[in-house]
């Protein structure tokens, strides 16, 4: 077992330098690997800081902004707690789902290669990077309140020791309008386009896409090991993220990698139906 721990580090160790030596520089630099993994990146869908494009889109940005700020938040008022949200919180839910995906597929026919591919795709309203970082946001604090209760269901152990735990974190509609309310004045933060609280804003949307997949992946890590409900501190899981982590970091780095292949570029994709077709025509 202590060889496997090891070896579980070493690899955890080796992609990360490899991961780190071979993507482009700088913590912003990081910042944009990471996004390049799971974001298109357009250009005018971003917002910028001192004129360089931000690590994710507008949406993106809003949606790991507002995961993270959600993950905070539950922590903070519940800890552990591991109950999923009641049904009146699932309908306020819902309706943050349903307006992401309304928004999205309006800007997905808005955007200027769908309507060049086909013209006479509709859409509903003028799309903006503002709708796009609320729409983003408020599934950003779906996701974070679906998945750390489930994470918390799988991990910690059940000794009977902590009965609140069994609660919600998020029980009821006041609990969860504050939440929405700083995650608004979250997304204020970044429409203010003040360079120095972009910045490190950016670093954190992007460090919410790796945390999101590690604790995916460690749940299943531990799924997979039958070792659910064992874990009763912090430090306990080291392993487990290690492990979650390891992978959440191959998923970006073979993700940067095809897409590197495929464009040639660190660059988001481009609008013009001219520069999206040889894509798909280059050698296998």
């Amino acid at each position: 077992m202590k060889q496997w721990n090891k070896g579980v580090w070493l690899v955890a160790a080796l992609l990360l330098v490899g991961w780190l030596w071979g993507t482009p520089p700088g913590l912003l630099g990081k910042a944009d690997a990471v996004g390049y993994a799971v974001c298109h990146r357009i250009d005018v869908r971003s917002f910028h800081w001192f004129g360089r494009q931000l690590p994710l889109c507008a949406r993106c940005t809003g949606m790991y902004l507002g995961a993270m700020l959600a993950f905070v938040f539950q922590l903070v008022v519940g800890a552990r707690r591991s109950a999923l949200p009641p049904l009146r919180v699932w309908a306020v839910m819902g309706a943050l789902f349903l307006a992401f995906g309304v928004d999205g597929l309006n800007s997905y026919l808005h955007l200027n290669m769908m309507q060049t591919l086909l013209p006479w795709a509709p859409h509903l309203y003028e799309p903006s990077n503002s709708l796009r970082l609320f729409t983003g946001s408020g599934m950003g604090v779906t996701i974070a309140l679906a998945l750390l209760p489930v994470f918390n269901q799988t991990i910690w152990a059940l000794d009977g020791e902590r009965p609140a735990e069994a609660l919600p974190a998020i029980s009821d509609l006041r609990t969860l309008f504050v939440l929405l309310a700083l995650t608004a004045l979250l997304n204020i933060l970044v429409l203010i386009d003040n360079p120095w609280v972009l910045y490190p804003l950016a670093l954190i949307s992007s460090l919410g896409v790796v945390v999101i997949l590690t604790l995916v992946y460690t749940m299943v890590w531990v799924m997979v090991f039958r070792c659910e409900n064992r874990y009763h501190h912090l430090a306990q899981l080291a392993l487990p993220l290690a492990a979650g982590f390891t992978v959440a970091l191959l998923q970006i780095a073979f993700l940067d990698a095809v897409r590197y292949w495929l464009t040639g570029s660190w660059a988001g994709f481009p609008l013009s139906k001219n520069l999206i077709e040889p894509l798909f025509r280059r050698p296998l």
